[in-house]
């Protein structure tokens, strides 16, 4: 049985990184015009932030890392800058995981609305210090907008199509002793 759970485990973080390229290589696709007033939501950090507060097991740092920057070289964005500030907001979150597991879902939707809020005036901090041209202020306002409102979708697909579920108290007692 720990054969099949380790087996289970390591194909649920597959699938992760597979749901990741997927989005990846469909925002690659040039489906929009060049000029857009409008900005798709981040699939990538919804998904993210949906699987690290359910199973944080499924998402690891590694794989979260390794995603986000193959995405800031796709996207020609600074390497490494988002990254790391999704890396520091997904650890936020997994240490918020307990104490979000007993609240209601517009809880976590709050949790997880300030810190995408938190980590983009971040992102876009940086890049001011650093003087790196930066997206307008409204394309990337729409993009945290747009994120938060796919997040309850995102979540939905995550529980009902891929099973992904918060964990109960009784997972987290067998999963210490295993």
């Amino acid at each position: 049985m720990a054969e099949r759970s380790a087996t289970f485990l390591w194909s649920m973080r597959f699938l992760y990184l597979v749901l990741c390229g997927l989005v990846m290589f469909i925002h690659l696709l040039p489906l929009e015009p060049v000029t857009t007033f409008w900005a798709a939501p981040d699939l990538m950090i919804a998904l993210t932030f949906a699987w690290v507060l359910r199973r944080p097991d499924y998402a690891p740092l590694v794989f979260i890392t390794g995603a986000f920057l193959l995405a800031d070289f796709l996207f020609h964005r600074p390497p490494g800058l988002w990254a790391a500030l999704v890396l520091i907001g997904s650890q936020t979150l997994r240490a918020k995981a307990p104490d979000l597991r007993d609240l209601t879902f517009p809880m976590e939707w709050l949790s997880v609305a300030t810190t995408l809020i938190a980590i983009t005036i971040g992102y876009r901090m940086v890049l001011l210090i650093l003087v790196i041209d930066a997206p307008p202020l409204p394309l990337s306002l729409i993009q945290v907008l747009t994120t938060l409102a796919a997040y309850p979708l995102v979540v939905l697909a995550s529980q009902t199509v891929l099973r992904v579920r918060k964990i109960a108290p009784g997972e987290v007692d067998a999963m210490r002793t295993s």
